[in-house]
């Protein structure tokens, strides 16, 4: 029996350091098994009511190309959304989401990653797996090839879409392909960035701060040149998306940079992770002092010692993009131009009382959508500190839930105050630059981001609610707020009738600067968010803890 079991061939054996990996990969899918539909249906549909709204508005080959005229002869324009290389249908859908639908493929890459990662390891949930039979390259394997999967879901979801749609196959392949390998290739970087650091809130810092570098050198490189020919340009993944050129004589071969550029980034992780201990960063934190300082003797203290880096984060980039509108907003009539379809979704979004103020009223509405981002993230951290039982400790002395959840709510509503007040100054100052009137313009665009607030605190306190009530369906608060963001955004265009638009608290405000305002849409919204807030935690305070 011995001989004749020697002499037949063996089964090759799984490498050691992959064994598990199938399992984990399983357990990755299960976990977000609504995270990534989410996503990946979010930016699928994006481009596919961004198709639809060029269709309706820009019916005529003539107006396209006046469009891709004026936004190529505009700097600022470039440097949003980089240069248009066609002005078909299937042109201008790339133009604007080669570069932003990048950012966003990147955005749900790094969070996988690092959520299954760097995030297992800080909990310790890792260390329980490793005690099993999992090999040392397994977990990173399973989280980059969840974040593979996703990616190419995407890539075929805009691909699909866009050749039923009746656009160009070759064109449809190239774009989804282009938000696709953006996706894979800033995975493979937040693995890298995973390794480095010893939390993964610093590694998801790390990674965002190079898609941010990444963007505002793409941003420089276009806003220099007309063509995507710039150095800078080439530097960034997110001009290798864009110089790609879906339905423009695609450019297969930069699929060969994102290919190379992903390996260089896998195979760097993979060498790290080959050489620290389990829990182990490259970059460990700096001790701390031998005693505490006084504003951490409080829970408020902790909360802004906790979130103070994501509210500065949010503060420089709302000074950027307030600045970049501002910049562009006095050639608002030049980018419309006789379009009056373009005119009619611009009042739709920012009013009628004239063109200028209705850009600069869009432009804070934009403002306040995305504020709402960060506030939902600051009410979440509250089901973070729960979940990886850091809560517990700190409420087992003498602070109650509802001091530690109040803690975290003041920076959700007061960060929101902080980083509006930060785009309205950049807008109204780089605006009233731009028309030679500081002082006339910056306090009405001012008070105009400043309007959003009661909306953001309306969904913050949606938040609230459901972490209170519903504490395993807080990742539906990002769907809830992606909502309103995508009816705010595409909405007008699409032309959506109001029932559905009055589903977003921000249809509610009146556009400002320029419209009439009363008290009554403030009140309703801040009474909402008042009340939501309350029954939440009136939840947390009753719930179990965990």
């Amino acid at each position: 029996m011995t001989a004749v079991t020697a002499a037949l061939p063996a089964r090759p054996a799984r490498p050691r350091h992959l064994a598990g990996t199938g399992a984990l990969l399983r357990l990755a899918l299960r976990r977000d098994r609504l995270l990534i539909p989410a996503w990946v249906l979010a930016l699928g549909l994006s481009v596919a009511g961004m198709g639809a709204s060029f269709e309706a508005v820009y019916d005529t080959a003539a107006q396209r190309a006046g469009l891709a005229a004026s936004m190529n002869h505009n700097g600022s324009m470039r440097a949003l959304y980089g240069p248009v290389f066609s002005d078909s249908v299937g042109g201008l859908v790339a133009w604007r989401m080669a570069g932003f639908g990048a950012v966003l493929a990147a955005v749900m890459s790094l969070l996988l990653v690092v959520r299954h990662t760097r995030e297992e390891e800080e909990t310790g949930r890792q260390e329980l797996l490793s005690a099993a039979m999992v090999g040392r390259r397994a977990p990173l394997t399973a989280a980059l090839l969840t974040a593979l999967l996703a990616n190419v879901l995407l890539a075929a979801l805009i691909a699909g879409g866009s050749v039923l749609s009746g656009r160009p196959a070759a064109g449809s392949l190239a774009l989804g392909l282009a938000l696709g390998g953006t996706g894979a290739l800033f995975a493979a970087l937040a693995a890298v960035a995973a390794q480095l650091t010893e939390s993964a809130r610093l590694a998801k810092g790390l990674t965002g701060a190079v898609l941010g570098l990444a963007f505002a050198v793409r941003a420089a490189g276009d806003a220099a040149t007309a063509g995507a020919g710039s150095p800078l340009t080439w530097v960034s993944p997110i001009g290798w998306s864009e110089n790609l050129r879906p339905y423009a004589g695609e450019r297969w071969w930069i699929l060969l940079l994102f290919l190379a550029a992903t390996a260089l980034a896998a195979s760097a992780a993979y060498a790290l992770t080959a050489r620290r201990d389990l829990g182990m960063s490259f970059l460990p934190a700096r001790p701390g002092p031998a005693v505490a300082p006084r504003s951490l003797s409080g829970p408020f203290g902790l909360a802004w010692r906790l979130q103070r880096t994501t509210l500065l984060g949010w503060t420089g980039g709302f000074l950027g993009a307030g600045a970049l509108f501002g910049g562009i907003a006095k050639g608002a009539a030049d980018l419309v131009g006789g379009n009056q379809q373009t005119r009619e979704i611009v009042e739709r979004m920012g009013g009628q009382q004239g063109l200028t103020e209705a850009f600069l009223a869009t432009m804070t509405g934009l403002l306040g959508m995305v504020a709402a981002l960060h506030a939902a993230g600051a009410v979440l951290r509250l089901r973070g500190e729960e979940t990886g039982e850091r809560a517990e400790p700190v409420l087992a002395g003498a602070v109650g839930r509802l001091r530690w959840a109040g803690s975290h709510l003041a920076l959700a509503y007061g960060g929101t105050v902080v980083i509006l007040a930060a785009g309205g100054l950049a807008l109204g100052l780089t605006y009233g630059l731009s028309v030679d009137d500081p002082g006339g313009q910056l306090g009405p665009v001012l008070a105009a981001a400043l309007s959003q607030v009661p909306a953001v605190w309306t969904l913050t306190g949606l938040a609230v609610l459901v972490f209170g009530l519903l504490p395993k369906a807080t990742p539906a608060v990002w769907a809830l707020v992606g909502g309103c963001l995508a009816l705010g955004w595409l909405g007008p265009s699409l032309k959506l009738p109001a029932w559905a638009m009055n589903l977003s608290p921000y249809s509610h405000l009146p556009k400002l600067p320029g419209a009439d305002a009363t008290a009554a849409p403030f009140l309703w919204l801040l009474a909402l968010s008042v009340l939501f807030a309350a029954v939440g935690l009136v939840g947390v305070r009753r719930r179990d803890i965990g």
